[in-house]
């Protein structure tokens, strides 16, 4: 008996940071989709946020552009995975969180990291279940 092998979808927006190696913005299989992590670049200008509240803002932003390019609605969001540089910052990371996703929010893991790609302070990845 062969094992059936669902296929994958490739999912990508301009809306939000081109991928920079070999690796897409988002892969659907099924009705879940794994986002890739999403730092705090603007898109359109590719340059980095200076500031990490405003990186926090445009890393959620972007992986919301991924989410709509899924077909998804941000309260589909499962999972997230927050990769912080200064743990201190962390409570501006709720808040922002708060104030950008409905509730109930998502499952959520959280990591101290001693770097991230790019120089940015935060990366946010995440999973989406579509119906």
């Amino acid at each position: 008996m062969s094992k059936q092998v669902s296929p994958k979808q490739i999912i990508s927006t301009p809306h939000a940071p081109a991928a920079v190696g070999p690796y897409s913005q988002a892969v659907q299989t099924g009705n879940l989709v794994f986002l890739s992590g999403q730092i705090g670049m603007d898109p359109q200008a590719k340059t980095l946020a200076a500031e990490f509240e405003a990186q926090v803002r445009q890393a959620f932003k972007n992986m919301l552009a991924l989410v709509e390019a899924a077909g998804g609605k941000p309260e589909q969001l499962i999972k997230l995975t927050l990769f912080v540089l200064d743990m201190a910052k962390f409570p501006i990371v709720n808040q922002i969180m708060s104030e950008m996703l409905p509730q109930p929010y998502p499952a959520r893991s959280t990591l101290g990291v001693a770097s991230l790609p790019l120089g940015a302070q935060f990366e946010v990845e995440a999973i989406l279940s579509l119906p």
